[in-house]
């Protein structure tokens, strides 16, 4: 489950091309107490991810392929209300779409907590909204990425590859952004380039196969989220791990919780019940109270900060690259 905890904003020289694009620009109220971090955090694949920063000034920037084209967002949050700037392609598409990726569409009143815990957390973290991208392949290639390995190994591969064979971010983006590559770029990566970037054959497989179908996948952003599911796990080696987390970010789907995981069952375990060795079926019991929220009450879990305490030793990142 990525994104979990709020990630440390960073420095990044902005770049600023002899041809900056027309700059398209929106306002949006915001729900007191939204905090952007919480809410776009999920986007965030690794501290140096090419599609996504948050600059020290309290800016938040996302690169998108979105169905008109590339396009860079800049958005800040001051008095209750969030001020976007876009570049590119995609601009336009991008602010029309602002209010949901900023959790309009999301409604936190439907939760009641049930565990003294996640009451403590609800209160203390009003700002919590789930977002909701409309984009698919932007989550799913990089939740295929992270399947099976460290999020160290996942995060390195996503940002070789974007940076490789996407393209430069559209308008005054930070330095290094990139937009991710489209569908006819990821089939076109040669097998060693996948290799260098620590991809095993099983994933880049799943990504070409996605690929070969990506309108359709791109459909899918129109589904209720089950239904999206069901699509998305109809590709082999899509499963319930991977359409769960792309539908929490692509429909801002608060039910759907993410199973087979290797931390999630232990951690939510750990935190309602006292038990570390919780498996899925025992995570599902515990978050049977949440249905309907299910996802935002593991999020919520999660930004608690009360982990287990680690006996296990860490999963040890693997070395395809040198096979």
């Amino acid at each position: 489950m990525a994104g979990r905890f709020p990630q440390k904003p960073t420095t990044a020289p902005v770049r600023v091309t002899g041809r900056t694009p027309a700059r398209h620009t929106r306002s949006h109220p915001l729900p007191p107490g939204t905090e952007l971090a919480l809410v776009l955090g999920p986007l965030r694949r690794g501290p140096a991810d090419p599609a996504y920063r948050a600059a020290r000034d309290g800016s938040f920037w996302r690169v998108s392929r979105t169905p008109e084209g590339p396009g860079t967002l800049r958005v800040t949050a001051r008095d209750g209300v969030a001020e976007a700037h876009a570049w590119g392609e995609g601009a336009a598409w991008l602010l029309d779409r602002l209010p949901a990726l900023l959790g309009a569409e999301d409604d936190p009143a439907a939760f009641t907590p049930r565990h003294k815990l996640l009451a403590a957390v609800h209160r203390r973290r009003p700002g919590l909204r789930l977002l909701r991208t409309g984009l698919v392949l932007e989550s799913l290639i990089p939740s295929i990425l992270e399947q099976k390995v460290t999020t160290d190994e996942a995060y390195r591969a996503w940002r070789l590859l974007v940076r490789k064979y996407g393209e430069p971010a559209p308008g005054p983006a930070p330095d290094g952004m990139h937009v991710m590559p489209d569908a006819r770029a990821w089939s076109l990566i040669p097998s060693w380039e996948w290799h260098r970037a620590g991809v095993d054959d099983k994933r880049a497989a799943t990504i070409l196969r996605v690929c070969r179908v990506a309108r359709r996948m791109e459909e899918a952003a129109d589904m209720p989220p089950a239904e999206a599911r069901k699509r998305l796990e109809l590709i082999p080696g899509v499963g319930p791990w991977t359409s769960a987390e792309v539908v929490q970010r692509s429909h801002g789907a608060p039910d759907e919780v993410t199973t087979g995981d290797y931390h999630l069952p232990g951690i939510v375990g750990w935190a309602l019940a006292g038990d570390r060795t919780a498996d899925d079926a025992a995570m599902l019991a515990l978050l049977a109270p949440y249905e309907g929220q299910r996802h935002r009450a593991a999020r919520l879990i999660l930004l608690s900060g009360r982990i287990p305490p680690r006996r296990a030793p860490r999963m040890t990142p693997g070395n395809i690259a040198a096979l």
